[in-house]
């Protein structure tokens, strides 16, 4: 089980640092500047590491919640049951907001729908700090 968590806390490292540079570092200047150049380099570069740490953290994460949880009680009424569900919620959140990104925002990308990423991108960047603290209370025992 530790190597397995390792794994996935690296993924999560990988996941959430990249959607904070996009977003403290990148977005900034690339808003200030009108210029959707810095925000598709970075998408091209992160997408080669950011999306298998996603695919690493899936994997891992059911994995590990079933070690928490029998598959059959993660909809059931506990505080771990409360984690996993919510867990579930942020990764479906994810992938609604991957999928939006995919096929609607970056295709078209230009100056004026770059403020309409950045909304995007402030999205999925709470969304990943949220998977960050609704993990942390698998050891401090629950979502507060």
């Amino acid at each position: 089980m530790r190597y397995v968590l390792f794994i996935h806390l690296l993924g999560a490292s990988v996941w959430v640092g990249g959607h904070l540079v996009l977003l403290f570092s990148v977005l900034p200047g690339a808003l200030r500047r009108r210029d959707v150049q810095p925000v598709r380099h970075f998408e091209g570069l992160y997408e080669r590491v950011g999306l298998p740490a996603l695919l690493v953290q899936v994997a891992s994460g059911i994995w590990l919640a079933g070690q928490w949880l029998p598959h059959a009680q993660w909809f059931g009424d506990s505080p771990v049951a409360h984690l996993v569900q919510a867990k579930l919620a942020l990764l479906g959140a994810t992938v609604l907001l991957g999928v939006h990104a995919r096929l609607a925002l970056i295709p078209r990308l230009d100056e004026q729908r770059l403020p309409h990423l950045g909304v995007h991108i402030l999205l999925i960047t709470l969304t990943a700090v949220a998977f960050v603290w609704v993990g942390a209370g698998f050891r401090f025992g629950g979502l507060y």
